[in-house]
């Protein structure tokens, strides 16, 4: 009697087997159609992950992602964090995922010639933060201090290059990462180099910003830093016009008379000598630029296209070719 149960149990026990083997294997209908990202918050329990899952559509069975994690005693390794869900993945997949702890790198990509502001709207953009909370971070007194920075912001201190970011980094570790990449491309020799000229770090950093700003050409850089070396030996004002963008918050758009003249620590047209700091990030082509000046005596430059400079000696010479480029240009 007994064999006979047990013969009549079997084949619900292999079906039952085999509809639990279903579930954690076979892939849910929403993952057939491509990668889907998950978001399992910190501290999160085991039954707030399953439901996390189980919404985004990444698993077929609550009670199969449940049973599978007891089984193979994974419940208290399982990782917060976002994950990128490749297409079909099975909930199998999703365990090993979730063990894993592989979250989701966000690539931010910070230019030469980029700013914190261009950066706090790419962080934006990414849902990494808030605009608002990197402008604040960027100017924040204790995180400057941290990081030995010595302006008003970590503006020019953050080395233009490509990162990879995960949601839950707080904006400081985010600008850190960035600041220290800086550090470390400033080596002794190009310190030491600076100093030879009368630079600080931070005075270095805030002429390379300059270049970086002004040049579009590379191989008008060391004619950029020759005309600045020049102005400030003569303490001529740099007359920049980067730097009125940068103080009237106008990145990379067309100055008035009335931009030109405003009364800001950053206007280099009202203002001799350098600014109080950089006023982007520059690449380590402007920061050789910034120590290498071109052996010529240029004073002044005015734009021929969009790409090229004309450089002259005399004021005589650069108001000529102000009117002859601005009427071609027109």
């Amino acid at each position: 009697m007994r064999l006979r149960t047990a013969l009549l149990a079997l084949p619900l026990l292999i079906g039952a087997a085999g509809g639990l083997a279903w579930l954690v294997l076979a892939p849910a209908p929403a993952m057939r159609s491509g990668p889907l990202v998950v978001d399992i918050p910190a501290h999160e329990g085991l039954r707030g992950i399953v439901e996390q899952l189980s919404e985004a559509g990444v698993i077929r069975s609550r009670v199969a992602f449940l049973g599978l994690a007891a089984l193979r005693g994974s419940v208290r390794r399982l990782k917060a964090g976002e994950y990128e869900v490749p297409r079909d993945a099975s909930t199998l997949d999703v365990l090993d995922l979730l063990e894993s702890g592989h979250v989701r790198q966000h690539v931010i990509l910070h230019p030469e010639g980029a700013t914190v502001s261009e950066l706090a709207r790419a962080l934006e953009a990414e849902r990494l933060a808030s605009a608002d909370q990197v402008i604040r971070a960027a100017g924040d007194e204790r995180l400057r201090h941290a990081l030995g920075v010595e302006g008003p912001s970590v503006e020019g201190y953050l080395f233009p290059d490509t990162y990879q970011f995960v949601r839950g980094m707080s904006v400081d570790e985010m600008l850190s990462r960035m600041v220290q990449r800086m550090r470390g491309k400033l080596t002794p020799e190009l310190v030491a180099r600076a100093r030879a000229r009368g630079l600080s770090v931070h005075q270095l950093l805030t002429l390379a910003s300059i270049i970086e700003r002004e040049a579009i050409d590379p191989e008008e850089r060391r004619l950029i830093s020759a005309v600045f070396w020049n102005r400030l030996r003569l303490d001529m004002p740099l007359q920049a016009d980067p730097t009125v963008q940068y103080a009237v918050a106008k990145e990379r758009r067309a100055l008035t008379r009335a931009d030109l003249a405003s009364d800001n620590a950053y206007n280099t047209y009202v203002h001799r000598g350098l600014p109080p700091g950089p006023i982007a990030s520059p690449g380590l082509a402007a920061i050789e630029a910034a120590l290498d000046p071109a052996p010529v005596k240029f004073l002044y430059f005015v734009a021929r296209d969009d790409r090229r400079h004309h450089f002259s000696t005399t004021v005589a010479e650069h108001n000529a070719a102000v009117v002859r480029y601005r009427l071609s240009r027109r």
